[in-house]
């Protein structure tokens, strides 16, 4: 399955901009940098028409719950806005702001 398409799905660039926002504060987490990279670039995929990622290179990458929500996301894009503002809903009270970014969690020290 082609990831081109989605940046066509959305109602317009502030729900883009909601959705990218739960990616990258909910679930792209730096402890885990592999992950956090193909979500980063999962990010940049939804505005662009161009490839920056495939379904293989997350299916390879990404925790499963976090893939699970991810395919629920490509389906609500293919499907409607209205399935968009539903995902988005729903992945902010499955998923937590991601609080502590890489540095701080592996230093061991708190600021």
């Amino acid at each position: 399955m082609t990831l081109t398409d989605l940046s066509n799905g959305f109602r317009d660039d502030e729900q883009t901009r909601r959705v990218q926002a739960v990616i990258h504060d909910r679930l792209a987490d730096d402890r885990d940098p592999q992950e956090c990279r193909f979500l980063m670039r999962f990010w940049w995929q939804l505005s662009m028409p161009y490839r920056e990622v495939s379904m293989q290179d997350l299916s390879l990458n990404i925790g499963q719950e976090k893939l699970d929500a991810l395919e629920a996301l490509i389906n609500a894009i293919r499907s409607s806005p209205a399935r968009i503002d539903a995902w988005t809903a729903g992945a902010e009270q499955a998923f937590p702001v991601v609080e502590d970014r890489g540095f701080r969690g592996s230093s061991g020290t708190e600021s």
